[in-house]
């Protein structure tokens, strides 16, 4: 890397917008790798303990996007229905859980307190 700094000032626009495309592909060369070696680290840290990537995140996360596409809500998401509640909450009715994901506390603490699972079904 050199410490030289360039004379902005002396530069042409042209230059300048030259400067600018290769500090631009520079940048997202850069972002690619520190993505990639972060993937790495997460697929070696999943197989480590017996896993692997798609495993834990699901399909299509990991694996299977080429480096240009872009992030973002997974296509499915938005197609499928919501989820019917599957579990509610004896002492508040207004707290469902579909048994998708990630349990909530109250389904936690229910079971700390010695209810079932069967015990919280919904209707």
């Amino acid at each position: 890397m050199t410490n030289a700094t360039p004379d902005f000032e002396e530069m042409t626009r042209a230059e300048l917008v030259e400067l600018r495309g290769k500090i631009d592909r520079a940048i997202a060369a850069a972002g690619e790798r520190d993505r990639q070696r972060a993937l790495k680290a997460a697929e070696d840290l999943a197989r480590e303990h017996g896993f692997s990537l798609a495993e834990l995140v699901g399909s299509g996360t990991a694996k299977g996007r080429s480096a240009g596409t872009k992030r973002g809500p997974r296509a499915d998401a938005t197609s499928s229905a919501p989820s019917n509640a599957k579990y509610r909450n004896p002492d508040n009715a207004d707290q469902t859980w579909s048994g998708r994901g990630r349990r909530p506390a109250w389904f936690n603490e229910a079971l700390a307190q010695g209810r079932s699972a069967e015990e919280l079904r919904a209707g």
